[in-house]
């Protein structure tokens, strides 16, 4: 069956940006929040992209309407009941995916494939709130998602492979990279960097190197766009920590387990860009200052 419509659920960050990309592709495309004033907030978040790129010649005017007559917004769970493919991007939660799963699964026709945005959490677990595991598969976008090239489609033991490979094609059709990964948790992308931000954290508490010189070797000497610490303040510690602990849950390795550093900076707040500090001072945006420890 071929994907047609499309559901989202959420219109935070990553969800407004799914609903983007597909809408730009060409996809009837309905998001759902829970409140009227979190579907306004990411359809104008949409709308505001949109404006940008028309601005900079990347989009015209008349492909811009097309795009957001494609959206809908709703706060009915109901209207996401004739879609050929719900994505969730809801909040980063087992019960929560669990509870979201169960009830668009008795509402749904047997042919709606369902997706989780998830970026830690085991696909199985959560389809296992449903009775149609082998049309659910992990569609793990990255943020921004209008500008990521990226999509990791990830399929379970229960996935069905007409089923994959429609998504997997689907990613493709949104102009994205789909990379193809079975469904341990971390994926491919997490299952990499998360060890390795976590050994940035330690080698700051081992004294290794200052924060700008842990930064400017990594950039420097390895040509990443940005170093290890500025990256866990742009994806957010709280976000981090949360992710090492399931993936610590899952493996028992020391690589996964998080440095009692990050923990504290968790518990005080500091949670990177989002709250003004973290590893860097962001109280003048343009001109973060490396924190002492």
């Amino acid at each position: 069956m071929a994907i047609e419509k499309v559901g989202v659920v959420g219109c935070g960050l990553m969800g407004s940006g799914i609903a983007q990309v597909c809408a730009a592709a060409g996809y009837s495309t309905v998001v759902r929040e829970v409140t009227p004033e979190l579907v306004a907030k990411g359809l104008k978040g949409i709308e505001k992209n949109l404006a940008r790129l028309v601005e900079k010649g990347k989009l015209t005017a008349a492909a811009q309407t097309e795009i957001r007559g494609r959206l809908k917004g709703t706060t009915a769970i109901e209207d996401l009941k004739n879609c050929d493919l719900i994505i969730e991007a809801i909040i980063e939660r087992l019960p929560a995916k669990r509870e979201l799963f169960s009830a668009l699964d008795a509402m749904c026709p047997a042919s709606t494939i369902f997706a989780s945005n998830t970026s830690s959490l085991t696909i199985t677990e959560i389809a296992a709130a449903t009775k149609r595991p082998q049309r659910f598969v992990g569609l793990h976008f990255f943020n921004p998602v209008p500008v990521m090239q990226l999509v990791e489609v990830v399929r379970t033991i229960a996935t069905d492979d007409a089923v994959y490979e429609e998504v997997v094609a689907f990613g493709a059709k949104l102009g994205k990279t789909a990379v193809r990964a079975h469904d341990s948790t971390g994926f491919i992308v997490n299952r990499l960097l998360v060890p390795y931000l976590l050994d940035a954290i330690r080698a700051l508490e081992e004294g290794v190197g200052s924060i700008e010189d842990i930064d400017n070797s990594m950039k420097l000497g390895c040509g990443h766009p940005m170093g290890p610490l500025t990256l866990l303040d742009f994806v957010g510690l709280d976000t981090t920590y949360y992710i090492s602990q399931i993936m610590f849950e899952e493996f028992h390795e020391r690589r996964f387990a998080s440095p009692p550093l990050l923990k504290r900076m968790v518990l005080a707040g500091w949670n990177g860009r989002k709250s003004g500090r973290g590893f860097y001072d962001y109280s003048d945006p343009a001109k973060p200052k490396a924190m002492k420890f």
